[in-house]
C-alpha cells in the first residue's frame, strides 16, 4: 500500500509541466553551501561604513524569527526592543487589530506614527530587521483608510478586471505606501487559486485573483514587480496551495485531501522559473495524498521534496502563523518549530497576536538551539541573509 502510494504521487507530479519542461520528485532538497553567510551591519556612525563580523550561535538563530509585538510606540523598556537587542530578532510584524484586548490598537494609528515606530525598531538592531505587514488590498489591509492610508481594491476585482497594468498601479501604492511608513516586507500577494468560491480563508475574502492559474500568475507577477520597483519584499502564499479548503487554518486543522489539485503549483512553479520569487509562505493545510503524518508548514516531504527539489526553489521560505490553531491544537510549540525546520522552513513567524507571549522569543530561540543542528540553522541563516543583502542594503 505504502508503495502504491508513492506511485500516485509521482504521477501527481508528472503531470504538472512548467515551461522548462517537467519536473521530478526528488526525496530532499538540493545541497546548499555550508559555509556561514558573514553579517554585513551598518555601522552605528555617520559613516555607514560596512563591517564584516563572524555570526554567534545566538544571531543565526534570532534572525530565523519573525513576531509581533504590542505597542503603537516603543523605548527601552519594550520587550520587543530588548528582543531584538537582546536576542537579534529577525523581524517583526504589524498589526492594526489586537486579538487578546478586541481593539484597533495594536501597531497602527497613522502613517508619521508607523514611520515612528518602524524607525525607532530599526534603529535598536543591528542586522536590518524585516518589517512586515499583510497589505493584499481588499479584505485584507493592516493600514487601511481610516488611519490615513490609501485604499486598493482586492485581488479577486482586479483579476475580474483583468487588466495588468491596472494591478501594476495598485500594486504600486501598496509599496510606495509601505516604502513611505518603513515597512520592507509585504506577506502578499497570494497566488492561491480560487477553486472553492466559499472557502472562509480566501475565496470568501475575494484573495484569490482567479481561479485560472494564468491569471493568478500574470497578477502575481506585476503585483511583485511594483514592490520591487520599491525594494519590497514579497511573500508569496500559501504553498501548496489554500484556495480549495473549505475550513480555515486560523480556527482548526484544514484537510484539503479531497479537494486540492496538482494545477495550484503551477503559479509557482512559473513565478520560480521566472526568477520573481523571493520568499515563499507555507500553509497549514493537511492532504493524506502529500503526506499522511503532516500539515504542509511541518512536511518534509512537501517543502524538502517538493518545493526544494522538484521545483528548484531555494529562496527562503517562511511559515504562516505558528499559533494558528490548525498548529496548536495538535502540536506543542517545541515539536511544531522542530518539525517545521526539520521540514524545511527558514523563518519562523509567530504573530502574537491570537495569544500573547512576551516571553515567546527567548523560549523559540532555545528550543531551537536544542533541537535544531547548526548545519540546518547555518542553511536557513544564509538564504536570510541573502535575501536581506540584497533588498535592505
Amino acid at each position: 500500500m505504502k508503495h502504491i502510494k508513492i506511485v500516485i504521487i509521482f504521477l501527481i507530479l508528472s503531470s504538472v509541466i512548467s515551461s522548462k519542461g517537467s519536473f521530478i520528485l526528488k526525496a530532499e532538497a538540493q545541497n546548499i553551501e555550508n559555509k556561514v553567510y558573514p553579517v554585513d551591519s551598518f555601522v552605528k556612525d555617520n559613516s555607514l561604513k560596512k563591517q564584516t563580523i563572524k555570526p554567534t550561535l545566538d544571531e543565526k538563530v534570532g534572525q530565523m524569527l519573525i513576531v509581533g509585538f504590542y505597542g503603537l510606540t516603543v523605548n527601552n523598556e519594550s520587550s520587543i526592543i530588548k528582543d531584538i537587542k537582546e536576542h537579534h530578532l529577525g523581524g517583526v510584524v504589524l498589526y492594526d487589530y489586537d486579538n487578546t484586548s478586541g481593539l484597533y490598537e495594536r501597531n497602527i494609528k497613522s502613517p508619521k506614527q508607523v514611520k515612528t515606530l518602524t524607525s525607532k525598531l530599526q534603529a535598536a538592531a543591528k542586522i536590518p530587521l524585516l518589517v512586515a505587514v499583510d497589505q493584499e488590498g481588499g479584505m485584507v489591509q493592516r493600514l487601511k483608510k481610516e488611519y490615513g492610508f490609501p485604499n486598493v481594491f482586492s485581488a479577486q476585482f482586479l483579476g475580474k478586471k483583468n487588466d495588468l497594468n491596472r494591478t501594476y498601479k495598485d500594486a504600486e501604492t501598496i509599496a510606495t505606501t509601505l516604502k513611505n511608513v518603513g515597512i520592507n516586507f509585504n506577506f502578499a500577494p497570494v497566488v492561491d487559486l480560487n477553486i472553492n468560491p466559499t472557502s472562509p480563508a480566501i475565496g470568501n475574502l475575494k484573495r484569490s485573483f482567479s481561479a485560472d492559474p494564468v491569471v493568478v500568475t500574470n497578477h502575481a507577477a506585476k503585483f511583485i514587480e511594483a514592490h520591487r520597483t520599491h525594494k519590497v519584499i514579497n511573500a508569496l502564499k500559501h504553498f501548496p496551495g489554500h484556495g480549495s479548503s473549505t475550513d480555515d487554518s486560523h480556527l482548526a486543522i484544514t484537510d484539503i485531501t479531497d479537494t486540492w489539485k496538482n494545477i495550484e503549483l503551477k503559479p509557482y512553479i512559473k513565478l520560480i522559473n521566472d526568477g520573481m520569487v523571493d520568499v515563499i509562505m507555507t500553509a497549514h493545510v493537511f492532504n493524506r495524498n502529500l503526506d499522511p503524518m503532516f500539515p504542509a508548514t511541518l512536511s518534509k516531504i512537501t517543502i524538502n521534496g517538493w518545493l526544494r527539489g522538484s521545483l528548484k526553489y531555494n529562496g527562503v521560505i517562511i511559515s504562516d502563523d505558528m499559533q494558528m490553531q490548525s498548529i496548536l491544537s495538535s502540536y506543542s510549540l517545541e515539536t511544531a518549530i522542530k518539525k517545521s525546520i526539520e521540514a524545511g522552513i527558514d523563518i519562523i513567524l509567530t504573530c502574537n497576536n491570537s495569544q500573547y507571549d512576551k516571553g515567546v522569543v527567548a523560549r523559540m530561540i532555545d528550543i531551537i538551539k536544542t533541537s535544531v543542528s547548526e548545519k540546518k540553522i547555518d542553511e536557513s541563516y544564509n538564504r536570510i541573509m541573502r535575501l536581506k543583502k540584497k533588498w535592505l542594503y
